[in-house]
Protein backbone atom coordinates (compact mmCIF):
# COMPACT_ATOMS: atom_id res chain seq x y z
CA UNK A 1 0.00 0.00 0.00
CA UNK A 2 2.91 2.49 -0.76
CA UNK A 3 1.62 5.95 -1.20
CA UNK A 4 -1.44 5.16 0.71
CA UNK A 5 -1.89 7.84 3.66
CA UNK A 6 -4.43 6.63 6.16
CA UNK A 7 -4.78 10.16 7.88
CA UNK A 8 -6.23 11.65 4.89
CA UNK A 9 -9.94 12.47 4.58
CA UNK A 10 -11.06 9.50 2.23
CA UNK A 11 -12.53 11.07 -1.58
CA UNK A 12 -15.87 9.46 -1.95
CA UNK A 13 -19.09 9.99 -4.15
CA UNK A 14 -18.64 10.74 -7.88
CA UNK A 15 -20.68 8.94 -10.57
CA UNK A 16 -21.85 5.29 -10.49
CA UNK A 17 -19.62 2.79 -12.07
CA UNK A 18 -21.91 0.17 -13.47
CA UNK A 19 -20.58 -3.18 -14.41
CA UNK A 20 -22.65 -4.98 -17.11
CA UNK A 21 -22.64 -8.97 -16.54
CA UNK A 22 -18.96 -9.03 -14.71
CA UNK A 23 -17.28 -12.86 -14.91
CA UNK A 24 -14.45 -12.35 -13.29
CA UNK A 25 -13.99 -11.76 -9.34
CA UNK A 26 -10.88 -10.33 -9.69
CA UNK A 27 -12.14 -7.89 -12.41
CA UNK A 28 -14.73 -6.69 -9.61
CA UNK A 29 -11.59 -5.85 -7.26
CA UNK A 30 -9.28 -4.10 -9.37
CA UNK A 31 -12.00 -1.93 -10.54
CA UNK A 32 -13.07 -1.39 -6.92
CA UNK A 33 -9.07 -0.46 -6.48
CA UNK A 34 -9.26 2.38 -9.58
CA UNK A 35 -12.32 3.80 -8.01
CA UNK A 36 -10.51 4.09 -4.75
CA UNK A 37 -7.71 5.58 -6.48
CA UNK A 38 -9.55 8.55 -8.00
CA UNK A 39 -12.56 9.07 -5.26
CA UNK A 40 -15.26 6.86 -6.59
CA UNK A 41 -16.95 4.79 -4.25
CA UNK A 42 -20.52 4.29 -6.03
CA UNK A 43 -20.14 0.29 -7.59
CA UNK A 44 -23.09 -1.46 -9.14
CA UNK A 45 -23.28 -4.68 -10.69
CA UNK A 46 -25.41 -5.97 -12.51
CA UNK A 47 -26.17 -9.68 -12.60
CA UNK A 48 -22.22 -10.68 -11.92
CA UNK A 49 -21.65 -14.31 -13.21
CA UNK A 50 -20.29 -15.68 -9.84
CA UNK A 51 -22.43 -14.37 -7.44
CA UNK A 52 -21.67 -11.51 -4.84
CA UNK A 53 -20.16 -11.07 -2.55
CA UNK A 54 -17.12 -12.65 -3.93
CA UNK A 55 -13.91 -13.41 -2.25
CA UNK A 56 -11.68 -12.86 -5.33
CA UNK A 57 -13.20 -9.17 -5.43
CA UNK A 58 -12.42 -8.59 -1.90
CA UNK A 59 -8.87 -10.06 -2.15
CA UNK A 60 -7.81 -8.02 -5.71
CA UNK A 61 -9.33 -4.85 -4.22
CA UNK A 62 -6.36 -4.46 -2.30
CA UNK A 63 -8.20 -2.76 1.04
CA UNK A 64 -10.21 -0.35 -0.73
CA UNK A 65 -13.26 -1.71 1.24
CA UNK A 66 -14.89 1.46 1.41
CA UNK A 67 -15.92 0.55 -2.40
CA UNK A 68 -16.35 -3.33 -2.19
CA UNK A 69 -18.60 -3.04 1.11
CA UNK A 70 -21.34 -0.48 -0.18
CA UNK A 71 -21.11 -2.40 -3.89
CA UNK A 72 -24.77 -2.93 -4.94
CA UNK A 73 -26.30 -5.91 -7.26
CA UNK A 74 -28.53 -5.13 -9.44
CA UNK A 75 -30.71 -8.11 -11.67
CA UNK A 76 -31.22 -6.12 -14.33
CA UNK A 77 -29.96 -2.87 -16.18
CA UNK A 78 -32.83 -0.70 -16.02
CA UNK A 79 -32.82 -1.42 -12.06
CA UNK A 80 -28.72 0.16 -11.72
CA UNK A 81 -29.66 3.05 -13.75
CA UNK A 82 -33.58 3.61 -12.85
CA UNK A 83 -32.28 6.57 -10.40
CA UNK A 84 -29.84 8.22 -12.51
CA UNK A 85 -30.41 11.19 -14.91
CA UNK A 86 -27.94 11.03 -17.00
CA UNK A 87 -25.60 7.78 -18.07
CA UNK A 88 -22.15 7.40 -20.27
CA UNK A 89 -21.72 3.67 -22.48
CA UNK A 90 -18.45 2.91 -23.15
CA UNK A 91 -17.42 1.25 -25.96
CA UNK A 92 -14.44 0.90 -28.80
CA UNK A 93 -16.65 -0.51 -31.46
CA UNK A 94 -18.37 2.01 -34.33
CA UNK A 95 -22.35 2.37 -33.11
CA UNK A 96 -25.41 3.93 -35.48
CA UNK A 97 -24.49 7.86 -35.34
CA UNK A 98 -27.80 8.48 -32.62
CA UNK A 99 -25.83 8.99 -29.98
CA UNK A 100 -22.93 11.97 -29.18
CA UNK A 101 -19.40 10.23 -29.05
CA UNK A 102 -17.11 12.00 -26.25
CA UNK A 103 -13.18 11.15 -25.42
CA UNK A 104 -12.43 10.70 -21.66
CA UNK A 105 -11.36 14.02 -21.17
CA UNK A 106 -14.66 15.76 -22.46
CA UNK A 107 -16.75 12.84 -20.60
CA UNK A 108 -14.48 13.70 -17.33
CA UNK A 109 -15.97 17.30 -17.69
CA UNK A 110 -19.49 17.02 -18.72
CA UNK A 111 -19.83 14.12 -15.65
CA UNK A 112 -18.34 16.78 -13.38
CA UNK A 113 -20.97 19.64 -14.72
CA UNK A 114 -24.14 17.30 -14.24
CA UNK A 115 -22.74 16.05 -10.76
CA UNK A 116 -22.69 19.76 -9.61
CA UNK A 117 -25.54 20.73 -10.81
CA UNK A 118 -26.90 17.99 -8.03
CA UNK A 119 -27.40 15.53 -11.28
CA UNK A 120 -26.83 11.54 -10.37
CA UNK A 121 -24.94 10.13 -13.38
CA UNK A 122 -23.68 7.15 -13.71
CA UNK A 123 -20.64 4.87 -16.52
CA UNK A 124 -21.97 1.79 -17.90
CA UNK A 125 -19.02 -1.02 -18.66
CA UNK A 126 -19.50 -4.06 -21.03
CA UNK A 127 -18.28 -7.42 -20.19
CA UNK A 128 -15.12 -8.90 -20.31
CA UNK A 129 -15.28 -10.85 -23.98
CA UNK A 130 -18.26 -9.16 -25.32
CA UNK A 131 -18.73 -5.56 -24.31
CA UNK A 132 -22.21 -4.09 -24.07
CA UNK A 133 -25.08 -4.81 -26.60
CA UNK A 134 -26.46 -2.53 -28.93
CA UNK A 135 -30.17 -2.23 -26.83
CA UNK A 136 -27.70 -1.55 -23.31
CA UNK A 137 -26.25 1.29 -25.51
CA UNK A 138 -29.30 2.59 -26.52
CA UNK A 139 -30.40 3.19 -22.52
CA UNK A 140 -27.56 5.25 -22.27
CA UNK A 141 -27.39 9.13 -23.03
CA UNK A 142 -23.87 8.98 -24.78
CA UNK A 143 -21.21 7.08 -25.70
CA UNK A 144 -17.35 7.67 -24.29
CA UNK A 145 -14.58 6.00 -26.04
CA UNK A 146 -11.08 5.74 -25.50
CA UNK A 147 -8.29 6.50 -28.00
CA UNK A 148 -5.97 3.54 -28.24
CA UNK A 149 -3.93 1.45 -30.69
CA UNK A 150 -7.02 0.29 -33.62
CA UNK A 151 -5.02 -2.41 -34.47
CA UNK A 152 -5.50 -3.84 -30.15
CA UNK A 153 -8.35 -2.02 -28.93
CA UNK A 154 -9.09 -4.12 -26.53
CA UNK A 155 -9.25 -3.14 -22.96
CA UNK A 156 -8.96 -4.91 -19.44
CA UNK A 157 -12.66 -3.52 -17.20
CA UNK A 158 -10.58 -2.01 -14.80
CA UNK A 159 -8.15 -0.39 -17.07
CA UNK A 160 -10.98 1.42 -18.97
CA UNK A 161 -12.48 2.44 -15.31
CA UNK A 162 -9.22 3.88 -14.21
CA UNK A 163 -9.23 5.66 -17.39
CA UNK A 164 -12.39 7.57 -16.77
CA UNK A 165 -11.97 7.80 -12.95
CA UNK A 166 -8.68 10.02 -13.43
CA UNK A 167 -10.11 11.91 -15.97
CA UNK A 168 -13.30 12.24 -13.67
CA UNK A 169 -10.78 13.17 -10.59
CA UNK A 170 -9.11 15.97 -12.73
CA UNK A 171 -12.12 17.77 -13.96
CA UNK A 172 -12.65 18.53 -10.52
CA UNK A 173 -8.71 20.24 -10.44
CA UNK A 174 -9.57 22.83 -13.04
CA UNK A 175 -10.62 26.05 -12.77
CA UNK A 176 -14.61 25.54 -12.74
CA UNK A 177 -14.92 28.90 -15.20
CA UNK A 178 -12.98 27.10 -17.65
CA UNK A 179 -15.74 24.50 -18.54
CA UNK A 180 -16.26 23.90 -22.18
CA UNK A 181 -19.68 22.10 -21.18
CA UNK A 182 -23.31 23.50 -19.38
CA UNK A 183 -25.42 21.71 -17.32
CA UNK A 184 -28.92 21.77 -18.86
CA UNK A 185 -31.45 23.86 -17.66
CA UNK A 186 -33.95 21.52 -16.72
CA UNK A 187 -32.75 18.64 -14.78
CA UNK A 188 -33.11 15.35 -16.92
CA UNK A 189 -35.94 12.53 -15.65
CA UNK A 190 -34.58 10.02 -13.61
CA UNK A 191 -33.76 7.04 -16.31
CA UNK A 192 -37.35 4.85 -14.54
CA UNK A 193 -39.31 7.73 -15.52
CA UNK A 194 -37.99 6.71 -19.29
CA UNK A 195 -37.85 3.31 -19.13
CA UNK A 196 -41.73 4.01 -18.52
CA UNK A 197 -42.12 5.90 -21.52
CA UNK A 198 -40.15 2.94 -23.81
CA UNK A 199 -42.30 0.67 -22.25
CA UNK A 200 -45.71 2.36 -23.15
CA UNK A 201 -44.65 3.06 -26.49
CA UNK A 202 -43.07 -0.52 -27.12
CA UNK A 203 -46.52 -1.69 -25.80
CA UNK A 204 -49.10 0.08 -27.91
CA UNK A 205 -46.73 -0.52 -31.25
CA UNK A 206 -46.73 -4.39 -30.43
CA UNK A 207 -50.52 -3.77 -30.17
CA UNK A 208 -50.61 -2.25 -33.57
CA UNK A 209 -48.47 -4.27 -35.26
CA UNK A 210 -45.45 -2.65 -35.76
CA UNK A 211 -43.21 -4.94 -36.16
CA UNK A 212 -42.77 -7.57 -38.70
CA UNK A 213 -40.34 -10.00 -37.09
CA UNK A 214 -38.25 -10.53 -33.96
CA UNK A 215 -35.57 -9.40 -35.61
CA UNK A 216 -37.11 -6.14 -36.70
CA UNK A 217 -38.42 -5.82 -33.78
CA UNK A 218 -35.29 -5.43 -31.63
CA UNK A 219 -33.53 -3.28 -34.63
CA UNK A 220 -36.39 -0.91 -34.21
CA UNK A 221 -36.49 -0.64 -30.45
CA UNK A 222 -32.64 0.12 -30.90
CA UNK A 223 -33.19 2.75 -32.86
CA UNK A 224 -36.24 4.07 -31.05
CA UNK A 225 -35.14 3.95 -27.88
CA UNK A 226 -31.44 5.62 -29.45
CA UNK A 227 -33.96 8.71 -30.33
CA UNK A 228 -35.42 9.03 -27.05
CA UNK A 229 -32.52 9.05 -24.95
CA UNK A 230 -31.13 11.83 -27.01
CA UNK A 231 -33.13 14.83 -25.73
CA UNK A 232 -32.52 14.21 -22.14
CA UNK A 233 -36.43 15.22 -21.26
CA UNK A 234 -36.82 16.25 -17.82
CA UNK A 235 -39.78 14.36 -15.84
CA UNK A 236 -42.78 16.60 -16.99
CA UNK A 237 -41.76 16.57 -20.41
CA UNK A 238 -41.89 12.75 -20.32
CA UNK A 239 -45.34 13.10 -18.73
CA UNK A 240 -46.76 15.49 -21.43
CA UNK A 241 -45.49 12.76 -24.21
CA UNK A 242 -47.31 9.92 -22.06
CA UNK A 243 -50.03 11.94 -21.82
CA UNK A 244 -50.34 12.24 -25.67
CA UNK A 245 -49.52 8.66 -26.10
CA UNK A 246 -52.66 7.42 -23.57
CA UNK A 247 -54.96 9.64 -26.00
CA UNK A 248 -54.29 7.39 -29.19
CA UNK A 249 -55.29 3.99 -26.69
CA UNK A 250 -58.68 6.25 -25.76
CA UNK A 251 -59.80 7.20 -28.94
CA UNK A 252 -59.87 6.66 -32.98
CA UNK A 253 -59.05 8.40 -35.36
CA UNK A 254 -62.68 9.52 -35.86
CA UNK A 255 -62.50 10.58 -32.32
CA UNK A 256 -64.99 8.22 -30.62
CA UNK A 257 -63.75 6.71 -27.32
CA UNK A 258 -62.01 3.11 -27.25
CA UNK A 259 -62.99 0.57 -24.41
CA UNK A 260 -59.69 0.82 -21.85
CA UNK A 261 -57.27 -2.41 -22.57
CA UNK A 262 -54.23 -3.24 -21.19
CA UNK A 263 -51.48 -1.55 -18.99
CA UNK A 264 -50.53 1.21 -21.45
CA UNK A 265 -54.15 3.19 -20.96
CA UNK A 266 -54.54 2.37 -17.34
CA UNK A 267 -50.53 3.64 -16.19
CA UNK A 268 -50.63 6.92 -18.06
CA UNK A 269 -54.12 7.52 -16.95
CA UNK A 270 -52.20 7.88 -13.28
CA UNK A 271 -49.12 9.74 -15.03
CA UNK A 272 -50.97 12.44 -17.04
CA UNK A 273 -53.69 13.02 -14.37
CA UNK A 274 -56.43 14.00 -16.86
CA UNK A 275 -57.51 13.72 -20.33
CA UNK A 276 -55.35 14.06 -23.15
Amino acid sequence: MAGTDRQRELITGGPAIILMEPQLGENIGMVARAMANFGLSNLRIVNPRDGWPNEKAISAASRADHVIESAKVFETLEAATADLNFVFATTARPRDGHKPVRGPVEAGTVLRTRENAGEKTGILFGRERIGLRNWEVGLADEIVTFPVNPAYASLNIAQAVLLISYEWLKSGLADPHETAFSAPEVEPAPKTDLHGLFGQIEEGLDARGYFRSDDKRMKAIDNLRAVLTRPGFSTDEINVLRGVFASFDRFDRSGNRRPKAGRGADATDAVSGDEA
